[in-house]
């Protein structure tokens, strides 16, 4: 039996129309529902949730521990989304890069910043 799997990662936000700019307007995602409090985003055919807070949302030193992504079957598609990162004018955590050059897991990579965090 074949399975087929959507992902779900649910975020914090703290600015409903600045989730619209970054997700919707800068990368493209389309929007599932959308409350006062919450919207749901098609995330390249995954479901990401940003839940409104009043929490402070405190940034991380780093990428690690939390981050998250997307891993490009086609080298295409990659740029593509790249491109269109920089068409936005998203903000670049890290810019591109190619991770462990010639070993089994290299790879192309970039890191847009999240404007929550």
């Amino acid at each position: 039996m074949e399975q087929e799997n959507i992902f779900h990662l649910a975020i914090p936000i703290t600015d409903l129309s600045l989730a619209k700019q970054f997700y919707l307007d800068g990368l493209g995602c389309q929007i599932g529902r959308e409350s006062k409090s919450a919207i749901i985003f098609n995330f390249y055919s995954h479901q990401l949730v940003a839940h409104l807070t009043t929490d402070v949302l405190t940034p991380q030193k780093g990428i690690y521990p939390r981050h998250f992504g997307l891993i490009f079957l086609q080298f295409t598609d990659w740029e593509e989304t790249l491109i269109k990162a920089q068409r936005q004018n998203l903000n670049f955590y890290q810019q591109p890069k190619i991770r462990f050059p010639n070993s089994l897991t290299e790879h192309h990579t970039f890191f847009l910043q999240d404007p929550f965090y």
